[in-house]
């Protein structure tokens, strides 16, 4: 017999759907230029164009602190219930969210 670790499949949990959404959610919303490749709305006289990608820089920021914070908590959350002996799973009574 082998003393390797046994190997771990990965959980889809609702967290992490939370999280690979903030993260992917910038590339789709900047590489679709169709949507936002024209000049109206004007805001404070600067092109659609431009203001529309100057607010996804901030936006992908917050996003991607978002999904940061998140993530630590569902490690902070694995970790615990991997000490405790227990099985880390999402439940129906915690609408499927890790606690």
């Amino acid at each position: 017999m082998s003393n390797a670790p046994e190997a771990t499949r990965a959980v889809v949990t609702p967290l992490r759907v939370v999280i690979a959404l903030c993260l992917v959610a910038p590339f789709v919303a900047l590489l679709w230029v169709g949507s936002y490749a024209k000049t109206d709305p004007v805001f404070i006289g600067i092109p659609f164009f431009y203001w529309y990608q100057m607010l996804w820089v901030v936006l992908s920021a917050a996003m991607t602190m978002t999904a940061y914070r998140l993530w630590q908590r569902d490690r902070r959350a694995a970790r615990t219930c991997h000490a405790a002996g227990t099985a880390h799973t999402a439940t129906a009574e915690d609408g499927g969210a890790v606690k």
